[in-house]
């Protein structure tokens, strides 16, 4: 390091000489990686967002807020344990490209579409329901193949339950969980394929926490994940997403959102990186329990979504 030395002939020249060795220290002084700053949280965001929560009833409401052009960030009960419900389907498409990424699937490879799974709990068969599937089309099809890449699709855009157990079944939970620690997503949980009653009933669930979908979708936004342009293609397939009643709601129209969607009884979650016109873009989750009614557990997603919009685009963007 080098010596600077100043010599005070004044107190208005050591004055000088204290600012300038204050400004080079500045100067010298190595920026702080991306991941590792962290911004004062929006002014009075935290309060209107309880304000919301508050006012909807929900049981348990966790928020999970980062945002890419200035790195504020903001958590409200980001370590709550929820039932994942179909946002587990995010960790599992990103092993897909991740396995794809290393040459160990190609993405236009064609598997056998069947209904026929094994339950974790005893390895006895179970089938899927098309009635309790948001997709159905794909149930006329066991016996014929499909692509890894259509799959995929289908799983994330109208949250097939088929698609999702036959990806899931081709690169194991096992995995999955090994490449959300990589993220440092230590307490999202996914241990099984969709409708495995058996060992739903012993509480063997996928779960998941806001902040653990922060980090995944994190890593996505700033396109780590595999590679810049493996990033891009699960931007884009989420960016295709069917269900847009939570998040993108609460939006302007210009206003793009890649997202996932999960809900089952009383659970109600979206999980989106938001990309407002002429800005960087911010990840945004929220997970709610307890609210009976989905058009309302969907206006309280929507009304959060609006109120971090607005934080958002007030707030100037950070130079680099």
């Amino acid at each position: 390091m080098q010596d600077f030395r100043f010599h005070a002939r004044s107190g208005a020249s050591l004055l000088t000489g204290f600012f300038v060795i204050g400004v080079l220290v500045m100067l010298c002084l190595p920026s702080a990686p991306a991941s590792a700053v962290v911004e004062t949280e929006p002014n009075d965001l935290r309060r209107k967002i309880e304000e919301v929560v508050r006012a909807s009833g929900a049981e348990t409401v966790a928020v999970s807020y980062y945002d890419l052009a200035t790195r504020a960030e903001l958590l409200i009960q980001p370590d709550a344990e929820f039932h994942a419900a179909s946002t587990m389907k995010v960790p599992v498409m990103m092993e897909i490209f991740r396995e794809a990424g290393a040459g160990k699937l190609s993405l236009d490879q064609r598997i056998n579409i069947k209904n026929d799974f094994a339950s974790i709990v005893d390895g006895s068969h179970y089938s899927l329901t098309p009635d309790s599937d948001s997709e159905q089309t794909l149930y006329t099809r066991v016996g014929q193949t499909e692509t890894i890449r259509e799959l995929i699709r289908l799983m994330i855009t109208v949250s097939s339950n088929l698609a999702t157990n036959l990806l899931i079944e081709r690169v194991t939970p096992g995995r999955v969980m090994e490449m959300v620690r990589h993220f440092g997503a230590n307490n999202i949980r996914v241990l099984r394929g969709v409708e495995d009653g058996k060992a739903f009933q012993q509480g063997l669930n996928n779960t998941t926490t806001a902040r653990d979908l922060m980090l995944l979708l994190k890593a996505i936004a700033y396109r780590s994940v595999v590679s810049q342009k493996a990033s891009d293609d699960m931007i884009a397939i989420m960016l295709d997403q069917k269900f847009n009643e939570g998040i993108p709601a609460g939006l302007p129209p210009d206003c793009r959102v890649s997202h996932k969607t999960g809900s089952i009884t009383k659970i109600n979650h979206d999980a989106a990186i938001v990309y407002p016109p002429h800005r960087k873009p911010y990840v945004l989750v929220v997970l709610t329990r307890g609210i009976e009614d989905e058009k309302l557990a969907h206006k309280l997603i929507a009304d959060i979504s609006r109120v971090v919009y607005k934080a958002a685009v007030e707030t100037p963007e950070r130079e680099n």
